[in-house]
């Protein structure tokens, strides 16, 4: 319908919302069900493959996560022309997402661990409480490579947007300082939504596999799983509504209107990827005139760099 969406980066949020969905469908059917008649009822195949699909479908979703944000980072601080027709690498980083999470979630069927029932008994995951060297290796593993290095890659890429983002309050300009508002809390509530939801269940597993037996009891482990099951209802409202392209569609899809790229086709605010276009432009000129004036400061090239940040729009 809006043929302005499909471009490489949206590809990454969709590979998102997918995951997201796929959750909902083979996975919080059978945990609702369990959860109003008290007890698993699908056997322990059915609880095995429940296990197996939210650990798959969780794990895509975050590694695009980190993806996305390494994405973001590119785009605002690299001044090359990215090519939106382009989509072997936006491809490539779907089918490596796919590919990461099947390295980490197939090993428990292969002997590495095991899934079973979690909690109270109505959902089933990985079995955190299994205390032998295979269970407590593959914690550990599934901790540090599909939950901390996605957060590190995070932290990373914002907090170097947000550190070329402190420059611009130099500049009185109006619409830059708006911009830079709409980042920082774009930036706050992507990092504050993934903590909230991840980082409960990924230290009551540590605190299950290392702690005391019987520390996290069965009600404790509940608000965890509960709060990384809730990133399937924020990932959509942060990763579309705070995306200005998808806002625009989605306010035109509402009032069932057209496209609304073709009413912003000629509209001073182009795209993010066009303005940086048009700003790397600028920069390989103003690189090449002070190649011919060697005695430009630091702070002349400074504020080159800045002037992509004024054109970006997330």
């Amino acid at each position: 319908m809006f043929r302005s969406l499909w471009t490489p980066i949206n590809l990454i949020l969709l590979n998102i919302n997918v995951s997201d969905i796929l959750v909902c469908i083979f996975g919080t059917p059978f945990s609702f069900a369990a959860n109003v008649y008290g007890r698993w009822l699908i056997g322990d195949y059915g609880c095995q493959w429940y296990g197996f699909a939210n650990s798959l479908f969780g794990i895509v979703s975050l590694v695009s996560l980190s993806i996305l944000s390494y994405e973001r980072y590119s785009a605002m601080l690299c001044a090359t022309k990215a090519d939106v027709s382009d989509f072997r690498k936006a491809w490539l980083c779907v089918a490596g997402t796919w590919l990461y999470a099947l390295l980490w979630t197939l090993p428990p069927f292969l002997g590495w661990s095991r899934y079973g029932p979690e909690g109270p008994g109505t959902s089933c995951s990985v079995e955190w409480q299994r205390r032998s060297t295979g269970g407590i290796s593959y914690v550990v593993c599934l901790f540090v490579f599909c939950l901390l290095l996605p957060l590190l890659l995070m932290l990373f890429c914002y907090s170097k947007i947000l550190l070329v983002i402190r420059g611009v309050n130099r500049m009185n300009l109006l619409s830059v300082q708006r911009r830079q508002n709409h980042i920082l809390l774009m930036v706050f509530t992507m990092v504050s939504c993934y903590l909230l939801c991840w980082m409960p269940y990924g230290l009551m597993a540590l605190v299950a596999t290392f702690g005391e037996i019987g520390l996290v009891t069965p009600v404790v482990s509940v608000v965890p799983a509960v709060l990384a099951k809730s990133s399937t209802v924020f990932n959509p409202v942060i990763y579309v509504l705070f995306n200005n392209q998808f806002y625009r569609c989605f306010l035109a899809f509402v009032r069932c209107s057209a496209d609304p790229q073709s009413v912003h086709s000629f509209h001073p605010r182009q795209s993010s990827r066009e303005e940086a276009v048009a700003v790397g432009s600028s920069l390989t000129h103003r690189r090449s005139l002070s190649l011919r004036h060697p005695s430009r400061t630091p702070l002349s090239m400074e504020r080159r760099t800045l002037s992509l940040v004024v054109h970006y729009t997330p």
